[in-house]
């Protein structure tokens, strides 16, 4: 009986022609077209709401390549249950994310957002400039790949930023980390903070009210991590009142971000669409991830990298 990849999302023939090679057992199929080709799937490449049928007891799905690193909107409970191997795309992103917080810090410190909300208005203002990179205090919650990355180019640039992670681990490019138990003990010496982790139950509304109270007023606040770790109405009101002086968002608790959402209101933050990681040639990219994966999958049917803990949830 053949075997099903099925996949979220088409890709290019000739990587198809080199997951043939690797699996020549199983075919690559974005579609079910019957409902007992529901029992030939054993991989997937992504996930989709509409295959709950995959999680059913006499399913023989064994592994799903999520295409994202963040992992937090997928049923990890129903796969640790079942036993199913979860493997994430960590490290596609890490030059794009880094080269996105570098550049809204960079435009933080030039003044550019006072310049384009001046421009807006028609205001012929000179911005302040707020120092130099080098001088800047910078604390990097995340300490993965992205937060290695980020934290390299940064130590180039001759800034050398703090690190947080789970339990104050050293990690590669830092040379000071703390445990995230310590954030808000330590939160307020810093000017920028870049928050890069991924959503646990630990981490859902870990910026609330508290922390945004203990910042000093002149800090910026940057999320490319997850939307649902930070309390929206505590940074909307931290904004509004100035309690800290400006936000860089890329993420949302809700997606995408409602018209009638008050940051839109606010001139004092920057908002992108969820862009940070958006890579070229990001087929190719994830492909060597799963193709190696696969490869281990079919020979030993375990994988060789980023298995994602599902107790943990990264």
């Amino acid at each position: 009986m053949t075997k099903y990849i099925l996949s979220s999302r088409p890709f290019k023939p000739e990587l198809i022609n080199e997951i043939k090679k690797i699996a020549p057992e199983y075919d690559f199929i974005t579609e079910i077209a019957t409902t007992a080709a529901w029992q030939q799937v054993e991989i997937t490449i992504g996930w989709q709401k509409k295959w709950d049928k995959l999680l059913a007891p006499n399913s023989n799905l064994k592994w799903v390549q999520s295409i994202s690193a963040g992992v937090d909107y997928l049923p990890l409970q129903d796969f640790k249950k079942q036993n199913i191997l979860l493997t994430n795309a960590k490290g596609i992103h890490k030059e794009a994310i880094s080269e996105h917080v570098l550049t809204t810090i960079l435009m933080r410190l030039r003044g550019f957002n006072e310049a384009a909300v001046g421009q807006r208005h028609k205001k012929w203002q000179q911005t302040i400039f707020y120092g130099k990179l080098e001088e800047q205090k910078i604390l990097i919650v995340g300490t993965g790949q992205i937060g290695q990355e980020l934290a390299g180019t940064l130590n180039i640039l001759g800034n050398h930023p703090t690190g947080i992670n789970t339990s104050g681990h050293s990690a590669p490019n830092f040379t000071n980390t703390h445990a995230i138990s310590e954030l808000k003990t330590i939160a307020q010496q810093f000017d920028f903070i870049v928050n890069i982790l991924p959503l646990t139950a630990e981490t859902y509304h870990l910026y609330d009210t508290e922390f945004f109270n203990l910042l000093r007023p002149s800090a910026t606040f940057i999320n490319v991590g997850r939307g649902a770790s930070v309390d929206t109405p505590a940074l909307v009101k931290a904004l509004q009142e100035q309690t800290i002086a400006y936000a860089a968002l890329d993420v949302f608790e809700e997606e995408p971000l409602a018209s009638n959402s008050p940051l839109w209101e606010l001139d004092n933050i920057l908002i992108t669409p969820h862009i940070a990681g958006m890579v070229p040639h990001f087929q190719q990219k994830f492909m060597r991830i799963f193709l190696k994966n696969l490869d281990s999958f079919v020979k030993t049917q375990a994988v060789s990298q980023n298995q994602v803990d599902l107790t943990k949830g990264y």
